[in-house]
Parts: structure tokens; C-alpha cells; sequence
């Protein structure tokens, strides 16, 4: 296990790497930079004014040679200032951070126990009336755009019952633990309901197909009642390939919660990439994509160790 975490972390740190160098590449190409937004807000500045604050700020030289110096600050732990916030870009991303792991980590747990329990259910009968009834409601929480539903949650448990805020995070330290909670069941719910259709398919093929395997005939035909089999032996073998499904929504959550994270007016590791990329804030935006692509990698080694554990023939040595 160790060798194979050590080898995993070897693996992600070239990636992050690969990922850093892609990024910045294309965050330089793009037109225009930080200066030229100094010179559209100040028109008192002179030509020569933008030339001696791109010198004085390395935007003068190859792009190869500021990556290089961007990297040996990075690896010192200096990541730069955000030049929308005017502070440091730890202190924009760690709280955006937070915030999209409790969105991801809350929607990744009910979706998931959810929909195992509706797939096993379906898988059972399939073909049943309960079995049409969720399939139905999977195929409509897939086809549901996230904003529309998110509209609609809005509409009907802010603006008509006004049980929810309609959007906000609260403000820290102040109403307890429930006034903040508040604030993220009607995102979570949008999550919920939009993951819950692709999951609760995958948990129900996997499992029909499960029950068709030999060693579930053997399992019955030795006198095995209906819920063993059932839950020991046929749960633990279809949940291996629906544990792929979890780990890549995983990472998918974390940089693809955009448009939830803009309706509820979240703060999170989407927005704040987006907020970035449209003010040309360079080091946010580079910073904010490689923590959602170390988010990626991370669900995919916790899926890989999953795997072992659900199924002691898989090897992770």
C-alpha cells in the first residue's frame, strides 16, 4: 500500500506539474494582461509608464522564463496576489475552497446513499412498477438544466413558502451552526437531484448485471435467503463500478458547480475561476485550477483504495 500511495503521489505531483505549465501557457496567450486593465482605468498613464511596470513586474520577458519563476515561488509557498482582490491568492482560494468542499462532500454523501438504495431497489424487479417509477424520475433529474431547477427551488421555497434563502452564505460567525446551514440546503438539493439521475442508473445496471452471475445461482441454490444475497454477496461486487461513477463526480463537482455556485451566490472554487479568468487575474485563476485539479486526482486515488477495500482480489501494490 505504501509503494502504491507513494507511487499515486509521484504521479499526481507530475501532473499537477504538466497541469500548471498547460495552464499558465494558455493564461498567457490570452490578450491583453494586468497592465493593460491599469491603462484602460488610468488614462493618464503614458506608454512608457506601462512598459516600466511590465518590466518592473517580469511581463516583458518569454513566457518560458516567467512560468520558471512563477514555479520556483510556488514551490516556495509564495503563489502570488490576486489583482482583483489585492490580496494574497491563498486567502481568495482557501475560503472558496472550503466552501465547495462542503457543497461536494454534502452532495457527494446523499446523492450516493440515495442512489444505491433506489438502484438495489430497482435492480430487484426490474421492469416493476417501482423500477419504471425511478427510472423515469433518473431520466428527468439528467434532462433538467442545474439553473432551471435551481429557479425552481428558488421560486418555490424562497420566494413562495420562504422557508430557504434564496441565495447568500450568511455571514461568519454569526446566527450558529442551522443559519448557516440554511444557506446550503437549496444548493445542495440542486446538486442533489441533478447527480442523482446518473448515479441511481449506473448503481441499477451494475446490480442487474451483479444478479445474473453465477456465483449468486450458487449462493441461492445453497439455500441462501433473498436480503443475503442481496446485500452480501451481490452489493459489495456491483458497488465497485458505481465507486468509478462517485470519483469521477468528484472531481467533475468540484470545478463544474459554476452555475449552481452563481444562482445561490456561493463563493466557491467555480466562481472564483470564472470571476478570474473574466478579470484577468492571472495568478487566481491558475492557482483556483490546479486546487480543482488536485480535488480531481484526490477522488481518483480515494476511489482506487475503495476498490481494495470492497474487493480484496483488487491489488493496489
Amino acid at each position: 500500500m505504501i509503494v502504491f500511495l507513494l507511487r499515486r503521489l509521484l504521479g499526481m505531483a507530475v501532473v499537477l506539474l504538466v497541469m500548471s505549465f498547460v495552464v499558465y501557457g494558455l493564461i498567457g496567450l490570452m490578450p491583453g494582461d494586468p497592465i493593460d486593465l491599469m491603462v484602460l482605468s488610468n488614462p493618464g498613464m503614458t506608454a512608457a509608464d506601462a512598459d516600466r511596470l511590465r518590466a518592473l513586474h517580469g511581463l516583458d520577458q518569454p513566457l518560458i522564463a516567467r512560468y520558471w519563476r512563477w514555479l520556483i515561488a510556488a514551490l516556495n509557498g509564495d503563489f502570488g496576489f490576486s489583482r482583483v482582490y489585492a490580496r494574497p491568492v491563498l486567502d481568495i482560494v482557501g475560503p472558496a475552497l472550503w466552501q465547495t468542499t462542503k457543497l461536494v462532500a454534502l452532495t457527494l454523501a446523499i446523492s450516493s446513499i440515495l442512489a444505491i438504495a433506489l438502484g438495489i431497489r430497482s435492480a430487484i424487479r426490474p421492469g416493476g412498477k417501482f423500477d419504471t417509477l425511478i427510472s423515469f424520475v433518473s431520466f428527468a433529474g439528467i434532462s433538467i438544466p442545474s439553473f432551471w431547477l435551481a429557479l425552481i427551488l428558488i421560486l418555490a421555497f424562497a420566494v413562495g413558502l420562504g422557508w430557504l434563502p434564496a441565495s447568500g452564505m450568511g455571514r461568519p460567525g454569526e446566527g450558529g451552526f442551522w443559519d448557516s446551514a440554511r444557506y446550503l440546503i437549496l444548493p445542495v438539493a440542486t446538486l442533489v437531484i441533478a447527480n442523482l439521475g446518473g448515479v441511481t442508473r449506473y448503481a441499477r445496471s451494475s446490480m442487474i448485471e451483479t444478479l445474473r452471475m453465477d456465483f449468486i445461482r450458487t449462493a441461492r441454490a445453497k439455500g441462501a435467503r433473498e436480503p443475503r444475497v442481496v446485500l452480501r454477496h451481490a452489493f459489495p461486487n456491483a458497488l465497485t463500478s458505481v465507486i468509478t461513477v462517485i470519483g469521477v463526480n468528484f472531481g467533475t463537482l468540484f470545478s463544474g458547480a459554476l452555475i449552481t455556485e452563481t444562482m445561490f451566490a456561493q463563493r466557491g472554487l467555480g466562481k472564483t475561476i470564472y470571476d478570474a479568468i473574466l478579470g484577468n487575474d492571472f495568478n487566481l485563476a491558475l492557482v483556483a485550477l490546479l486546487f480543482a485539479t488536485f480535488a480531481t486526482l484526490i477522488g481518483n486515488l480515494l476511489a482506487d483504495i475503495a476498490y481494495a477495500w470492497l474487493d480484496p482480489r483488487i491489488s493496489v501494490t
